[in-house]
């Protein structure tokens, strides 16, 4: 009886699983030569081989991300397939430039608007939904950084319910760095966060970068610092947050009512 309690309240492995794994070093060095989108790269901790070293800076150069991971964590990623001491994590779709989203705003004609995510890493909902979201209120694309958030991975992709297929997303390696160049480019940037102006009073016609952080951080502090707006929702009751994609998903559509005005 204890056992299966046990295994009844054990928190959900934290990493990628499922269709869009790919393990062995002959394997994932076929797919970055064949041009395959790789997000990330599990690298058994301590595993300093020359061939294996070779395949990371090959992954690196396609725009990976690196991970350490002990070998029980690769064995639990690939269902313990023989995994060589690397296992990569496919894009479900090859990710866009910051470009590709401005050239996007031009062919429709319309002032820009984008998401840009700050740290979100749970792969089950946040991202995918925001995809979804947004892509249906017609924002332009979606950034996200490289480092400490989730990729277009297999269960973001299935949480979009398709839009992965349709709206550009851009990684970036600084989102500081990005958003000074998305001002300089002409765009506001409105940070959500609790101490802000209220959502509604907030004049969203104009070029525009929407920042929604993670649940439990929020917006991080220098990438807070850069935004030229920090706009809120009100919250009644006793909970002091919301659901980052249910935030995002208001902020959308208050930025789709005002521009179909």
């Amino acid at each position: 009886m204890e056992k299966n309690r046990e295994k009844r309240t054990r928190p959900r492995e934290q990493g990628p699983r499922g269709a869009d794994l790919i393990a062995g070093r002959n394997a994932i060095a076929e797919a970055l030569r064949a041009g395959r989108a790789i997000d990330s790269l599990y690298v058994q901790r301590g595993e300093r081989s020359g061939a294996l070293q070779a395949l990371v800076k090959k992954a690196k150069e396609a725009g990976a991300t690196i991970k350490e991971a002990d070998p029980k964590k690769l064995d639990y990623l690939c269902g313990g397939a023989n995994h060589q001491g690397v296992v990569a994590v496919a894009a479900v779709k090859e990710y866009a430039t910051v470009e590709d989203l401005f050239r996007r705003a031009q062919e429709k004609d319309e002032p820009p608007f984008s998401f840009v995510c700050d740290e979100l890493e749970d792969p089950h909902q946040p991202l995918g939904a925001i995809l979804r979201t947004a892509e249906c209120a017609g924002a332009h694309g979606v950034i996200i950084p490289k480092r400490r958030s989730v990729g277009l991975t297999y269960a973001v992709g299935k949480a979009s319910a398709g839009a992965v297929e349709y709206l550009p997303v851009a990684r970036v390696g600084n989102l500081p760095s990005l958003l000074e160049e998305l001002k300089a480019r002409g765009l506001w940037i409105y940070a959500a966060d609790m101490d802000g102006s209220p959502w509604c009073q907030t004049d969203f016609t104009g070029p525009t970068a929407l920042v929604i952080g993670s649940e439990g951080r929020g917006v991080g502090r220098l990438v807070k610092e850069k935004a030229d707006f920090v706009v809120s929702l009100p919250l009644k009751g006793n909970i002091n947050s919301l659901n980052a994609s249910v935030a995002a998903g208001i902020l959308c559509y208050e930025v789709a009512r005002q521009r179909s005005g």
